[in-house]
């Protein structure tokens, strides 16, 4: 795709290649393992026009997936799933650009995480391009520490303070209305903060927030994997990770409006299933045991609290 003239867009562009390229550094420094890199570029005649990077790291010491991808793509109409707040922008043509990762670790005592930030912009012909931004970040456990989930909403928290007091409060909110499976009636996980179709102040101010919380992501999770990485768990812990990441799946299908924004659009179909976990199981009616481990995620870790 031909480098885009606007500088606006440029800036972005440019800080998402790096910001991926830091983050997949600091798991190959904790992991020992190595991304593959898949450079990509739609071919002509496809819905969507653009390129990316996918940078995936599998069957790792710490990390059993790491997915990292950076896109940046232009459509000749929004889909449905980003016109729910804009229809007037309905049918606009548009371009979308963002980094969006999801690591499943290889050991249950170590949460799951996932990040992302982006930036759409659109306008029909003849019009200004309106310009919004979206992301955030949240904690998946198997097996909660409260320390845990405070220190990594109080990354989140002192990120987006800068933007206004009411920014955190907000988010995590936000964060914990929508990472909720409607069809289970249970949070997916500790929650974290997440925001969308953001444009309060302009560019500048929608840009300057997308690089704080990307740049809080490595201060927010990495932590938290040196502390808990080297827990000692057997077959049970894993069986019950495994299950829990079927949720995790179900989500990502059933309500996460990145994939359906992806596919509605025709994105690059592996690019946007990265975050799907390597293995994951289901069971019937399955429910854990009083008094267990396992029954203290339920109880205080897939709960809307307050954390800080």
């Amino acid at each position: 795709m031909t480098q885009p003239a606007s500088s606006t867009t440029q800036a972005a562009r440019d800080y998402l290649q790096a910001l991926q390229l830091r983050i997949t550094q600091a798991v190959v420094d904790i992991d020992g393992g190595s991304f593959v890199v898949d450079a990509w570029e739609k071919s002509p005649g496809e819905m969507l026009q653009g390129n990316g990077v996918t940078r995936i790291l599998e069957g790792g010491a710490v990390f059993e997936r790491a997915g990292c991808g950076f896109s940046h793509v232009r459509g000749p109409a929004l889909p449905p799933s980003a016109t729910q707040h804009r229809p007037e922008l309905a049918g606009a043509p548009f371009e979308a650009l963002g980094v969006s990762l999801v690591f499943h670790p290889r050991s249950p005592m170590v949460p799951t995480v996932h990040m992302n930030v982006r930036m759409l912009s659109a306008a029909h012909p003849g019009q200004a391009p309106v310009c919004w931004f979206g992301g955030g970040m949240d904690l998946t456990p198997y097996y909660g520490h409260e320390e845990d989930a405070r220190h990594f909403h109080t990354v989140c928290r002192d990120a987006v303070k800068p933007f206004g007091a009411d920014k955190y409060p907000r988010f995590k909110q936000w964060c914990d209305e929508y990472l909720f499976l409607k069809h289970r009636n249970e949070q997916r996980g500790a929650g974290g903060i997440f925001y969308d179709d953001f444009s309060e102040g302009g560019f500048d101010n929608g840009f300057a927030l997308m690089q704080a919380v990307g740049d809080a992501f490595l201060k927010a999770y990495m932590p938290i994997v040196q502390r808990r990485k080297d827990d000692a768990y057997g077959e049970r812990e894993r069986a019950f990770q495994l299950y829990r990441r079927g949720r995790y799946v179900e989500f990502n299908l059933v309500w996460d409006r990145g994939t359906h924004f992806g596919l509605q659009s025709g994105g690059r179909t592996e690019s946007i299933l990265l975050s799907m976990p390597p293995l994951v199981s289901w069971s019937y009616q399955s429910k854990p045991e009083p008094g267990s481990a396992e029954e203290a995620l339920y109880q205080k870790f897939l709960v809307r609290r307050d954390w800080i």
